[in-house]
């Protein structure tokens, strides 16, 4: 899709791309500490949740588009794309003047960023051989991790001596540097077939996926499961899933190509990484809770505790490309071993929960959590970008990201009714909290343990030592 660029370019095009990543992951990070302050001033309580729900339902919804997309008009300018439509949300969110406006330019937000992971993913595989893509896979780990301690501060700090509105708006110097980086050093795509979008195939897998996506975000909480509005979006998504398969075998360029799914790695890499997603998204986000609600630690001292996953995170995933795979040239090996240390640390989180163990044992256990899904993530898109042809490897990219993040969606709503169900006409107390944790973390062990057992059918195919950009 690129034409040849020099190292020099492709380095300074990685590092506007690790930018435009870590501009998604602070803007996620940073909201949430500045939100008590947002409901003082514009009110709106009752819609509180909606400020994030609205950006990861339009950032998710949007993810294959921009993998499609891409591979028909070409990288730069979805990138483009991508990114002024995140600004743009950003500039209106400063601006916002009550709950309302920011829940819609927050899903403007969203639409953008939606991009941004699947782009940069798909770029650095049209510039980046298989090969030799392992060692750069640290800067992206470590982006994400510091943007994981430095958000929370920086929001706090620029909330208090300036105003909520300044967390937005530092986006856009940021996002201002990512786009001149993007500009002067990658060249225009040069895609190979035609230009023509499936406008009625967008429509239904939009459709489906946004219903679908409200259903899992809202079920539970602030709609009964069995209530009218669950039934009819669950009923929406599933008429429109079905017309889209119908839909995507009568056209010759359909938004979502029925032959991704004839891939037996896309497939199998989908499945494992959604049911690890399930199982680490729906236990890990309530790490919080176990250490301030059952522990008795203060707010501030609990978002230090969960660093050790973030540290075993970068640290695995830094080894992994510039040791594992420099050394042996193969994959699986090392996703086998990640997802076999993270079931084992489910399984000692969950045992240490029930049994009141201590932070000797809960801390390490967080660090080799975080060390085997250091192991497991970047190497399942270098696999399927690998075995995927350049004329599908935006649309495989983008979907890949979309189970994951559609697993971990189902995580979090399918722990927060485990723990629902627990609370349910009792006195919430610390035990009552444990029990719940205990039993959230022991079903993450059960379904990492489903994806180890899967990833044994995944096809280890030997690296390119191309990038096979023109296809």
């Amino acid at each position: 899709m690129t034409t040849m660029q020099n190292p020099t370019q492709i380095r300074n095009i990685y590092m506007g791309l690790v930018i435009m990543i870590g501009l998604s992951a602070l803007d996620q990070s940073i909201v949430a500490t500045a939100l008590p302050r947002i409901v003082s001033e514009l009110g709106g309580m009752a819609h509180l949740s909606w400020v994030i729900t609205a950006y990861v339902l339009a950032s998710t919804a949007t993810m294959p588009l921009y993998g499609k997309l891409s591979d028909q008009y070409g990288r730069k300018p979805l990138l483009y794309a991508a990114i002024i439509l995140f600004l743009t949300g950003s500039a209106l969110c400063g601006l916002a003047q009550s709950m309302t406006q920011l829940i819609v330019f927050r899903a403007i937000q969203g639409l953008g960023a939606g991009g941004f992971l699947p782009l940069a993913q798909i770029v650095i595989g049209d510039l980046i051989p298989p090969a030799e893509r392992g060692k750069r896979q640290g800067s992206i780990a470590a982006v994400y991790a510091a943007t994981s301690v430095i958000g929370p501060v920086l929001g706090g700090l620029m909330t208090d001596w300036l105003s909520w509105h300044s967390i937005f708006y530092i986006n856009l110097p940021i996002g201002a540097v990512a786009v001149y980086v993007i500009g002067k050093y990658m060249h225009d795509d040069k895609p190979h077939h035609a230009h023509k979008i499936d406008y009625l195939g967008s429509v239904l897998l939009t459709g489906a996926v946004t219903s679908a996506l409200l259903v899992l975000a809202l079920g539970g909480t602030e709609w009964r499961w069995d209530g009218h509005q669950v039934k009819e979006l669950g009923a929406l998504a599933l008429v429109l899933a079905i017309a889209l398969l119908f839909h995507v075998r009568r056209v010759p360029e359909p938004v979502l190509p029925p032959d991704l799914f004839d891939n037996r790695v896309f497939n199998v890499a989908s499945v494992v990484l959604a049911l690890t997603f399930v199982g680490m998204m729906g236990s890990s986000v309530f790490f919080p809770l176990l250490f301030q609600m059952v522990m008795g630690v203060s707010p501030a001292n609990s978002g230090l505790l969960t660093m050790p996953m973030m540290v075993g995170l970068v640290l695995s995933s830094t080894l992994n490309g510039r040791v594992l795979l420099k050394s042996s040239g193969r994959y699986k090996p090392a996703q086998i071993l990640g997802l076999s240390l993270a079931t084992l640390s489910f399984a000692t989180l969950s045992w240490g929960i029930a049994h009141a163990a201590s932070f000797g044992l809960l801390e390490p256990a967080i660090f080799v959590l975080g060390a085997g899904l250091g192991l497991v993530m970047p190497n399942m898109t270098m696999a399927v970008q690998n075995a995927l042809p350049a004329t599908r490897r935006g649309v495989g990219t983008a979907m890949l990201g979309f189970f994951r993040s559609l697993g971990g969606l189902i995580g979090v709503t399918g722990s927060g009714a485990i723990l629902a169900m627990q609370l349910h006409g009792q006195a919430a107390n610390p035990d009552l909290y444990r029990h719940a944790l205990a039993i959230i973390f022991s079903a993450g062990t059960v379904l990492v343990g489903l994806g180890l057992l899967m990833l044994f059918w995944l096809p280890e195919l030997p690296l390119a030592h191309h990038t096979n950009a023109k296809q």
